[in-house]
């Protein structure tokens, strides 16, 4: 897998925000645009992740590419074989495992594309994202627009009662807020 990788600059660059705000569509136009160039692409994603689809990476405006469900990080270094460019999506899941498996991949010339929430629906860090954007050469922070006052919206507010860390939804569980509407919803629950 690496020795035909090692003579190029790997890299490593994260694509974060909260719910609705595209960075699934960042990812697969970023991969659309590899594939154009003929580079060898591979995708994975969670196999926790079976909201739209088991086998595919789709966006929450349907756009979707084919990817590799796997049930750890490790097994992305097992399954990227010959390639230029390996993408994860809904990264927030992996555990911390995942940041030494991007690093891996990233120095042995191979660039990293990873996408995923950066805070929780408490507005907490999440999972290994913090450790990803430290190691990255590239971030890219994306917003939602907030629903209830029309601004930037960063966090993930949950509808549902839950307080599992991970809940798997849509706007039916999840809406987008700017940090003033997170706040003043918290107070509000409080």
């Amino acid at each position: 897998m690496f020795l035909e990788n090692q003579k190029r600059n790997g890299r490593i660059e994260v694509i974060c925000g909260s719910m609705f705000s595209g960075k699934t569509e960042e990812l697969i136009r970023r991969l659309k645009r590899a594939k154009f160039a003929n580079q060898r692409v591979e995708i994975f994603k969670p196999r926790v992740d079976v909201r739209y689809s088991e086998e595919e990476v789709v966006s929450h405006d349907s756009h979707s590419i084919p990817s590799t469900p796997v049930d750890s990080a490790e097994n992305i270094l097992l399954l990227a074989n010959n390639v230029d460019v390996v993408a994860i999506d809904e990264a927030q899941f992996f555990d911390v495992n995942l940041v030494r498996v991007c690093q891996l991949l990233a120095n042995n010339g191979i660039r990293v594309i990873v996408a995923g929430l950066d805070m929780d629906f408490q507005g907490n860090p999440f999972g290994p994202m913090p450790n990803l954007m430290a190691v990255a050469e590239h971030i890219t922070k994306v917003h939602a627009i907030c629903v209830r006052c029309g601004d930037p919206a960063h966090h993930s507010h949950r509808l549902s009662k839950s307080t599992r860390l991970v809940e798997l939804g849509e706007k039916d569980v999840y809406e987008p807020l700017c940090r003033h509407c997170f706040n003043q919803v918290k107070d509000e629950q409080k």
